[in-house]
């Protein structure tokens, strides 16, 4: 359509660009309502960020506008790579409709670049987003079973689908079968091993094998916190107690509350157990978003 006379066009966004804190809204959480948006944490100081760099801004060049590039010197941002648990680089996060939604780190060859940047930039089908979401509320509503069905059409149509894969894992750790779960992770390719779904689903396999043990010490961690307020092995356990019990904001308060005490006790073991719990509740869980907001809150106050 023709501009009307005297009217100047808007130049579209530039596809890789680099953000602070100030930007980070507006060039990632708002942009990427639009198209997806990959977010790069580096440093100049990173060999591995300078052989992804090239790479990722070929692949990212070549998506012709579907998908946008954003670089985060950590740096200069450290806040933003404490608010999103990064804890070594390069680390890559996707972001869609303002929430990260995939993930990698590690200087990855082309191919899995490529791959990784096709996924988002629309490679799934609308009718396999809607069988996810179905999955998802069947899992939450406590039908594992039924959740579990549609992982495994999908993963008939797309054996790679991560989604899928972290999806299917999660069910069976819901039904108890915590080795199965781990042979449902191991059908992960190669290239998305360090996929966010794949991580998170990992975690929480992780914490469901110590659960047992969490769950019969959770009332001697009780009362040995209450009677030491300052034993931080104690109130860590304790949290990882109270989450396998179900009790999830309440373990999300004893670890900030660690952190806030003494936020560099045992080389930081409480904020460490706060990312594993996160990785496991999801990226997008409302109370990974609140919590990730607390320690915010404590590390940069």
């Amino acid at each position: 359509m023709a501009l009307i006379s005297g009217e100047t066009a808007r130049p579209a966004p530039a596809p890789i660009r680099d953000a602070t804190a100030e930007t980070f809204a507006a060039d990632v959480l708002d942009a990427s309502r639009e198209v997806p948006v990959v977010v790069d944490f580096w440093a100049p100081w990173c060999g591995p960020c300078k052989q992804l760099a090239p790479v990722i801004e070929k692949v990212v060049g070549e998506a012709a506008g579907r998908v946008r590039l954003v670089k985060v010197n950590i740096d200069e941002n450290p806040q933003l790579a404490a608010q999103l648990g990064v804890q070594s680089i390069p680390a890559v996060f996707a972001f869609s409709n303002g929430r990260p939604v995939d993930g990698f780190m590690g200087a990855l060859p082309e191919s899995q670049v490529r791959h990784f940047i096709e996924r988002l930039g629309g490679a799934s089908s609308p009718g396999v987003d809607d069988a996810l979401e179905a999955a998802v509320a069947a899992l939450e509503e406590g039908d594992h079973a039924a959740a579990g069905r549609i992982y495994r059409q999908i993963l008939g149509i797309d054996p790679r689908d991560v989604r899928a894969i972290a999806g299917l894992a999660r069910c069976s750790i819901a039904a108890g079968d915590l080795s199965g779960a781990g042979k449902v992770l191991a059908m992960a390719p190669e290239d998305r091993q360090n996929a966010s779904e794949i991580a998170g689903a990992r975690a929480a396999l992780e914490l469901a094998l110590g659960a047992g043990e969490a769950l019969a010490a959770l009332a001697p961690l009780e009362a040995s916190v209450a009677a030491n307020p300052g034993d931080h092995r104690a109130r860590i356990d304790y949290a990882v107690a109270l989450n396998a019990a179900g009790r999830r904001e309440a373990a999300l308060d004893q670890l900030i509350e660690s952190i806030r005490r003494d936020r560099e006790w045992d080389d930081g073991a409480a904020r460490r157990q706060l990312l594993t719990l996160f990785e496991a509740w999801g990226l997008g869980d409302p109370l990974t978003v609140a919590g990730r907001r607390r320690l915010s809150s404590i590390l940069f106050s």
